[in-house]
């Protein structure tokens, strides 16, 4: 039930223009899944957030671990979502200055993203914002007791996502992150099933 209507709503969301701040901060996480003696690290959640309107406009779930490949696929989801950033904050991760360079470089001045990077061993703090995101994130898959199988987890993890931009209201800002970006719909008191019948009308 959570795979089939997450599938149908996200195809209903992509078809959406949330008006984004383009203040973005990305970061990629470590998700366990398996079970038991199997269960393991090593699948990578990477993902960004619109700050100004805590709306999640990108993500990548992927079963390797840190790789630029991945940073670059990265980097081209956040360019491609609804808005191109004004500036994009990551930590000092290795691959994000070439995979920001790849995806993001122009010449043209109305085209320029800045790339902010918060060095933790220079700056002494952490890209706090992003890992907010996470740990919310973190705790709707303990909800789940740790995901299990690779072609679905992925599923879920949008799921997640989904329920973080229209369900639930922001605990900084009181609002939904969809309302916040512009999108009123209108869902009733079960935003759940509001977003399923949108999604199916």
């Amino acid at each position: 039930w959570c795979r089939r209507y997450t599938l149908k709503v996200t195809k209903f969301i992509d078809t959406l223009q949330p008006q984004l701040s383009g203040q973005v901060y990305a970061d990629e996480t470590d998700i366990p899944r398996g079970n038991g003696q199997n269960k393991k690290g090593g699948d990578v959640f990477w993902c960004s957030v619109d700050w100004g309107t805590r709306y999640i406009n990108a993500t990548l779930y992927s079963p390797h671990s840190q790789n630029m490949d991945d940073a670059v696929e990265f980097m081209t989801k956040i360019k491609h979502s609804k808005r191109l950033p004004k500036y994009i904050q990551t930590d000092g991760g290795v691959f994000y200055p070439t995979a920001f360079k790849k995806v993001f470089y122009s010449r043209y001045k109305e085209d320029f993203v800045e790339h902010k990077i918060n060095n933790v061993s220079v700056t002494k703090k952490h890209n706090v914002r992003i890992e907010s995101v996470f740990m919310k994130v973190k705790d709707r898959v303990d909800d789940f007791r740790g995901l299990k199988a690779l072609w679905s987890a992925p599923i879920l993890m949008q799921g997640i996502i989904l329920q973080h931009n229209f369900i639930e209201a922001h605990t900084t800002t009181g609002q939904i992150p969809s309302e916040l970006a512009g999108l009123k719909l209108d869902c009733g008191v079960n935003r759940w099933l509001g977003l399923i019948r949108l999604s199916i009308n």
